[in-house]
């Protein structure tokens, strides 16, 4: 078994294409590091994601879901991390029914240029996330 450090914890990232993309990119420009278990799908706007995106992702393999909201820079909607927030917040009840922490999903607004803020919030994630696994092992 591996070392609670060794351990990264599997995170999926949605993206805004035209946001927070560039910002995550700009991350590895840079050789910002931030655990390299993180997978990224690319969306055009945040507010759109499905609850039923983020739970299949929970149930088959990754141990937390983060969504990187554009905040007010959405070209889509001016309400767009008003409306994230709903989808966090009733993607987080279907959670609690589901015996799902509701710790393992995450909203930050992610800018174009916030790269380091992205790996700040990834290992600080990754973090929470070793913690409930630790408390759900014992």
């Amino acid at each position: 078994m591996q070392d609670k450090e060794e351990h990264k914890s599997k995170i999926l990232v949605f993206s805004t294409d035209k946001i927070s993309d560039p910002g995550i990119d700009l991350a590895g420009l840079l050789k910002i590091h931030y655990p390299p278990s993180v997978y990224t799908i690319s969306v055009p706007c945040s507010s759109a994601i499905k609850p039923r995106w983020i739970l299949h992702a929970l149930k088959n393999s990754f141990d937390g879901v983060f969504i990187a909201a554009d905040g007010t820079d959405c070209p889509y909607s001016p309400n767009c991390s008003g409306l994230t927030a709903k989808l966090v917040a009733k993607t987080q009840e279907i959670m609690k029914k589901e015996n799902i922490d509701p710790a393992r999903i995450k909203m930050a607004a992610i800018c174009s240029v916030c790269a380091e803020a992205f790996a700040n919030h990834m290992k600080s994630f990754n973090k929470t996330l070793l913690e409930l696994d630790s408390i759900k092992s014992h």
